[in-house]
């Protein structure tokens, strides 16, 4: 398959399986910034376009089962990322509330730059918590009932939200916020480089925020890019049809 530098990032991210880990690999950020292209997203990185083209294309020839996006109703999409962002999302700020609590209770005085990185995790947490339990019990009931009327050819149910691209704009501004809190946190820890005197809990602390993190660019891929697209697009055709 042959790769488009001039194809944006977000489209990208979509058609190729795999592509996030070479994305994320690189530093590209496709879930809140995917509206760039290959090559704008490249130059501002201070990437040579041609790796990540390259690598890219590997990446397409080489698709895992495992990495396929997916495809089936919105029902299901929104299962998979209640079933396994949402739950890994909670899980991890329990654990690195805890960690972060911790760390900084015997190195915050030498390394302030954790103290930091905690109020600002403390403060994605927060917003997290809130912005799941909005989608859980508000957006995606709705899309699913959508959803349901369309398969069966019956009229929608009006929203209670006007339309279903009022909370989708919210939950994407939310979402650019819980991307800019990343890259504040990654800078504030150095891109998660541990200092020398850090001892198995700071450690594990530098080891699992990357790790949030890449969760999170995924999870909000999968939103931006897949659902929220779709499920626009399924409520604009069938006011169509009303």
């Amino acid at each position: 398959m042959k790769v488009s530098g001039t194809k944006t990032v977000r489209d990208l991210a979509v058609e190729i399986p795999n592509a996030t880990r070479v994305l994320e690999k690189y530093g590209i950020d496709y879930c809140c910034g995917g509206k760039r292209s290959l090559e704008e997203a490249c130059s501002a990185a201070k990437l040579p376009v041609e790796d990540v083209v390259k690598a890219l294309e590997t990446a397409a020839s080489a698709a895992t089962a495992g990495s396929v996006l997916p495809s089936g109703s919105l029902a299901e999409l929104m299962s998979h990322i209640v079933k396994t962002h949402h739950k890994f999302t909670r899980e991890e700020i329990a654990r690195l509330k805890a960690l972060l609590e911790k760390v900084c209770s015997v190195h915050g005085e030498n390394h302030p730059e954790l103290l930091v990185i905690r109020d600002t995790f403390f403060g994605l947490a927060q917003e997290l918590t809130m912005h799941m339990m909005k989608e859980e019990n508000v957006l995606f009931p709705y899309i699913v009932r959508m959803e349901g009327a369309v398969v069966k050819n019956d009229p929608v149910a009006p929203a209670p939200f006007g339309t279903v691209q009022n909370p989708v704009r919210m939950m994407m501004q939310e979402h650019d916020g819980a991307g800019e809190a990343l890259r504040q946190i990654r800078e504030a820890s150095l891109d998660f480089s541990a200092p020398k005197d850090a001892c198995i809990s700071y450690q594990t602390l530098y080891q699992a925020l990357p790790a949030f993190e890449t969760d999170l660019h995924q999870h909000i891929h999968l939103e931006n890019n897949i659902l929220f697209p779709r499920a626009v697009e399924m409520e604009d055709r069938a006011l169509e049809k009303a």
